[in-house]
């Protein structure tokens, strides 16, 4: 493969900086770069100075002999001192000695190439590259570590059996196998699908843990909801007085519980009547109210609010220190904290839950792979029902291998290939 090169740490000052080559001449540019005494023995570090464009740096040397590397080719990485102009000139030099430079996500996009990981888990670790919180992370590391591929390439084995019974029946029509042949072909289908819908019961749960729970706090006026979002940030973000309308617009902070980040909303207060400042402001409330995940409602006595259906409701009693004790899910007080810990842990299992923890299904091209395989298998199983041709059963069965691979990228098109990986920075 043809030799390519890239500075594979974030730019700017810092204490070491990488710079990747891998492909055909790989070690004989890093005997060029990097002068040393005897062979590179693979996977070991050497330490000494590296011959950069113009000036020498003292660093590191090591060389992964294919297949045994990221991409599965000759690799050499140069580590050397984190200055921005000292790794340009590393990288230059590369490319003086007969590299290019890498295009975005080009080592990751060879690794899938050569066969060192599936589509899947490369996505994976971009969801690790930009993980916003402990439970990206997470749920990123389970999609590199070829979970949810496996869980894809199980059910394609399932499907290929039943496909090899239909061939079968195909082959040696004079056996009439095929009331056999169907039963199993439905068994099948009835197995791949409990799975299927076992990984699509994730995909709200994967949502959250990439794009934040929203939670929105809302109430009448003056019934603490700034003083809570306040307390439960930690600083003060929102402004808070006695005087009732002080939240014109919704204000926005972020807490992170139990490693998944939690988008809190602070709103304007609920009541019929204000100037028209105040009525935009409530009219957003309402609207950011039936967009969250959860609604975080501070109860007062007799306000009657309406909240929007369909939506999960934590019921908070606040400013408990006043001696105010309402009918709640909770009694709080953000002055002096009593039961913010309680809140917080009420929020995250009514706005997440412990049991989706290990979720990792939340791209939508995973999604949309599974549902078209759980379409293609429910016609299998109404055509096996049925008594249908076996020929037709199969062909559907096909149609939901088909779908499934595409998760792994065995079946997935060129151009889907090529937007994941231009996703990438350059250097992974």
């Amino acid at each position: 493969m043809e030799l390519i090169s890239a500075i594979a740490t974030a730019q700017g000052n810092g204490g070491v900086a990488v710079v990747r080559v891998s492909g055909d001449g790989a070690l004989g540019l890093a005997k060029k770069m990097f002068p040393k005494k005897g062979e590179f023995v693979p996977n070991r570090l050497y330490a000494g100075e590296i011959e950069a464009e113009g000036f020498t740096d003292f660093g590191l040397c090591v060389y992964f002999r294919a297949p045994h590397s990221f991409t599965g080719e000759d690799t050499v990485e140069f580590h050397c001192h984190g200055g921005r102009e000292i790794a340009r000139g590393v990288f230059k030099r590369t490319l003086s000695l007969g590299a290019r430079a890498a295009l975005a996500g080009e080592f990751t996009r060879r690794a899938y190439l050569n066969g060192k990981l599936s589509l899947s888990a490369a996505e994976g670790m971009g969801e690790m590259i930009a993980a916003e919180s402990e439970a990206q992370v997470r749920a990123g590391y389970l999609l590199y570590g070829e979970k949810l591929t496996a869980e894809g390439r199980a059910m394609q084995k399932t499907i290929k059996e039943c496909l090899a019974a239909a061939d079968a029946d195909a082959d040696f029509p004079e056996e009439d196998l095929s009331t056999d042949v169907l039963t199993k072909a439905g068994r099948g289908a009835e197995e791949v699908l409990a799975r299927i819908d076992g990984l699509l019961g994730q995909y709200r749960a994967g949502k959250k843990i990439r794009s934040g729970v929203k939670v929105v706090l809302c109430g009448k006026p003056n019934a603490g909801k700034s003083a809570l979002f306040n307390a439960l940030l930690g600083f003060d973000r929102a402004i808070v007085s006695a005087a009732a309308g002080t939240t014109r617009d919704l204000l926005e902070g972020e807490i992170e519980l139990h490693g998944v980040r939690f988008l809190l909303f602070d709103t304007a207060g609920l009541r019929e009547r204000g100037s028209k400042t105040e009525r935009e402001g409530i009219r957003r409330a309402e609207n950011a109210a039936k967009g969250a995940d959860l609604l975080l409602y501070l109860k007062e006595e007799g306000d009657g609010v309406k909240l929007p259906e369909g939506v999960p409701v934590v019921t908070v009693g606040a400013k408990s220190d006043l001696g105010k004790k309402r009918e709640c899910d909770l009694c709080v007080s953000a002055k002096t904290g009593e039961g913010l810990e309680a809140l917080r842990e009420l929020l995250y299992e009514r706005g997440f839950g412990r049991e989706n923890d290990g979720a990792y299904l939340f791209e939508e091209r995973h999604r949309e792979a599974l549902l078209d395989a759980r379409e293609a298998l429910r016609r299998a199983l109404e055509g096996a029902a049925a008594g249908a041709f076996t020929e037709l059963v199969a062909e559907d069965l096909k149609s939901a291998y088909t779908a499934l691979g595409r998760i792994s990228g065995e079946t997935a098109s060129e151009d889907v290939i090529e937007e994941i990986f231009s996703k990438f920075c350059v250097g992974k």
